[in-house]
């Protein structure tokens, strides 16, 4: 097998990105967005990676993609801010169209499979970097680059925006261009709910709950362990937790606390990162994660509604009491944070939102996204499923990504400080040691990768 390179080689385009517009008249009109969509953290697009071992036609993929932005026409629009309030943001449904980029890469599949653990900067010549745009409002709703590789096989990368979706949405959305490509005769399975007024704040707004998410601890106030993360080389490192390396941490919480594989993971996964970074004992530290509330407001948020359906919850403590204490103590706070999340309190932060100077409190906080059970390593476009799901780059903010193969397997993506990263990865495989003492367990956590990174949050 040939080695592959540490940087990716160029794309070359042989011809200029299109825009594949709705291939029906869509309805033109203004969507608001609502307050958990056009938050400042999520002015950004989410940017997928997947490698598939076979092309797939691409005449097939844009006509699908035509016949999808009939349905799913917002992302077909331009975001713009409110002509009455400048900050806040609307869609304009215009019907402009997606970037569609069409490459070749002289790398093989097999090559970069080899490098999929480790994102480094040159992944980005991946996605068309869009021309002209120098604000996040310049850039298209969605962006797609489909590059073709030496011997066959493709890499399709998307970036789709975070105002308009989040991770459920876009894992709605790609199977549903998925399907069209395979199956064009049959409809998505899934119809797409448009409108916003489900999350719509109250009025005047009233603000029932404490938001800690949102709000900068008052004995916190000198310290940012996020800007002083960012000002050191990153490196990202990648450390995969099998089914029974998850079964082991949640043993270590029970009988006494029953819990998820999620919960056991994302407290065992803060623990360690704090670990790592010696931080001030009486530090006041957070955990913010994203939880979905479509079942959890009343009336319930239908089935197909694809903007952002998630809050983030927040568990908090110092880091004297974190990391003394035993793996109980993180998830039972992770537990508490979810419990928090009842309609009101949704209702509550919805109306909080409302005030566009408050702010999402990342100064010492870490954050994890969980992209391991959206079913988006199941994109089939009627050649196969992907070699490999991930992001375009790895950052200080956590995936929890999914195994391709693997259901009930999860992969940790996280950039920390270079010097830290082997004292990282020695506590994330720590408590795993007594019991597993088999090498090819052992190695699947404690075998973590790193890579040169520059810090740009992508997620």
């Amino acid at each position: 097998m040939l080695t592959p390179p540490e940087e990716l080689p160029d794309c070359l385009y042989a011809t200029q990105p299109t825009l594949i517009r709705p291939n029906t008249p869509t309805p033109k009109h203004c969507l608001p967005l609502s307050n958990l969509d056009d938050q400042k953290f999520l002015r950004f697009s989410i940017k997928y990676l997947y490698l598939f071992r076979t092309s797939v036609n691409l005449d097939a993929m844009k006509y699908a993609l035509s016949k999808l932005l009939v349905l799913y026409y917002p992302l077909a629009g331009r975001l713009r801010t409110n002509p009455d309030h400048d900050q806040k943001l609307e869609v304009d449904c215009n019907g402009e169209g997606a970037v569609f980029a069409e490459a070749f890469m002289d790398i093989t599949a097999d090559q970069f499979l080899q490098l999929s653990e480790k994102p480094n900067r040159s992944w980005k010549k991946l996605l068309y970097r869009v021309e002209g745009a120098h604000t996040f409002l310049d850039v298209p709703p969605l962006v797609v680059q489909v590059t073709n590789l030496r011997f066959g096989g493709m890499i399709l990368c998307t970036a789709i925006n975070h105002c308009l979706c989040d991770g459920i949405g876009t894992s709605q959305f790609l199977q549903a261009w998925a399907h069209l490509t395979a199956k064009p005769d049959l409809p998505p399975p899934i119809p797409p709910v448009h409108s916003r007024h489900l999350l719509k704040s109250s009025s005047p707004p009233q603000v029932t709950f404490p938001h800690p998410q949102f709000t900068v601890n008052k004995d916190n106030s000198h310290v940012d362990v996020l800007r002083n993360l960012q000002s050191q080389p990153l490196v990202p490192t990648s450390l995969t937790f099998t089914h029974s390396h998850i079964l082991h941490l949640k043993r270590r919480c029970s009988p006494s606390l029953k819990c998820t594989a999620f919960e056991a993971l994302a407290a065992h996964t803060w623990r360690s990162w704090v670990r790592s970074l010696d931080l001030s004992p009486s530090l006041n530290i957070k955990l913010l994660f994203s939880v979905n509330v479509r079942q959890r407001v009343n009336p319930e948020i239908p089935q197909g509604y694809y903007g952002n359906g998630f809050v983030l919850g927040c568990a908090q403590t110092t880091v004297k009491d974190l990391v003394s204490a035993n793996l109980h103590h993180g998830v039972k706070l992770v537990q508490q944070a979810k419990a928090e999340l009842s309609d009101d309190y949704v209702r509550s932060m919805v109306d909080l939102l409302e005030d566009k100077t408050v702010k999402t409190d990342l100064s010492t906080s870490l954050v994890i996204s969980q992209w391991a059970k959206l079913g988006l390593e199941e994109l089939d476009f009627g050649e196969g499923k992907a070699l490999h799901m991930g992001p375009v780059a790895s950052d200080v903010y956590c995936l929890f990504l999914p195994v391709i193969g693997d259901s009930s397997a999860v992969r940790v993506l996280v950039s920390v400080p270079e010097r830290v990263a082997e004292k990282f990865g020695y506590y994330m495989g720590e408590i795993l040691d007594k019991e597993f003492n088999n090498g090819d367990e052992h190695h699947a956590v404690n075998g973590y990768h790193h890579a040169a990174d520059n810090g740009i949050m992508e997620y």
